[in-house]
């Protein structure tokens, strides 16, 4: 592996860390003049570039800190599971929040998607949805495999993919309305006790998100998807290989 072989996987980690998290902990600097450092769980989703989405009440102390200093951290979690999770990965992403404006219907449709529980509070008048701007991340993926990475090298670049976008709820929807089955056995392929009643969440240029009962599932695609067409000329491919046991092994993060 070269080098630039190296950077890349480094790159693409931070980024299906912060594509695959339901959660993260949100660093914050208390207002207090003393600044400690103040900690708290928060549900995530994300953009297209892998920025993350964040819903958040004007009544959390960490909203009334960063409110002062925009600056946070996430920590994004991916050792769920493992016997020895401090040989799993994690990234810390630093960056800079900022509240989105009403018309940015995209993030809001992405986050509830993923988190469909907050529509019960999402049209509070305390509640804010917000995104997360990377200037870098520290990953740690197992002893000794630690690295800063500045956050342009992990940002996916969206040159190109604007009509993927604009069509991501239309495809959505489809997949769930009109191909659940297809939706289940792609499910199915990834984990053997995946059961029933998936649905697709989201769509991006790497990949599809899942979600049944509180679990996510993360496919990522074995090259870019730029817009409906090619999104559903992978999407047949992928139902195709699945019912002939041929299912891509390494699609699944």
């Amino acid at each position: 592996m070269t080098d630039h072989d190296a950077d890349l996987s480094v790159d693409a980690t931070c980024r299906t860390l912060v594509r695959s998290a339901q959660t993260a902990a949100l660093a914050t600097a208390e207002r207090a003049k003393d600044a400690w450092p103040y900690a708290s769980l928060v549900e995530t989703a994300c953009d297209h570039a892998g920025r993350p989405i964040l819903l958040l009440s004007d009544l959390a102390d960490h909203t009334k800190n960063f409110t002062v200093d925009p600056r946070v951290s996430l920590l994004f979690d991916g050792t769920a599971g493992l016997a020895a999770p401090l040989t799993g990965a994690r990234a810390t992403l630093q960056g800079r929040i900022e509240r989105l404006g009403e018309d940015d219907a995209a993030s809001r449709r992405r986050y509830l998607a993923r988190h469909p529980g907050a529509a019960e509070y999402a049209d509070f008048g305390d509640f804010n949805f917000y995104r997360v701007t990377p200037d870098r991340f520290h990953l740690v993926a197992g002893f000794g495999r630690i690295h800063w990475v500045d956050a342009a090298d992990v940002l996916f670049d969206t040159t190109g993919t604007a009509a993927l976008a604009d069509h991501e709820h239309d495809i959505v929807d489809h997949m769930n309305d009109d191909h659940a089955d297809a939706v289940d056995l792609y499910a199915a392929m990834l984990t053997p006790d995946a059961g029933a009643g998936w649905r697709m969440t989201g769509i991006d240029p790497e990949g599809v998100d899942l979600r049944r009962e509180g679990r996510l599932l993360r496919l990522a695609f074995d090259g870019t998807v730029h817009d409906a067409e090619s999104a559903r000329a992978m999407l047949v491919r992928w139902v195709s290989a699945a019912r002939n046991g041929k299912f891509p092994p390494d699609t699944a993060t």
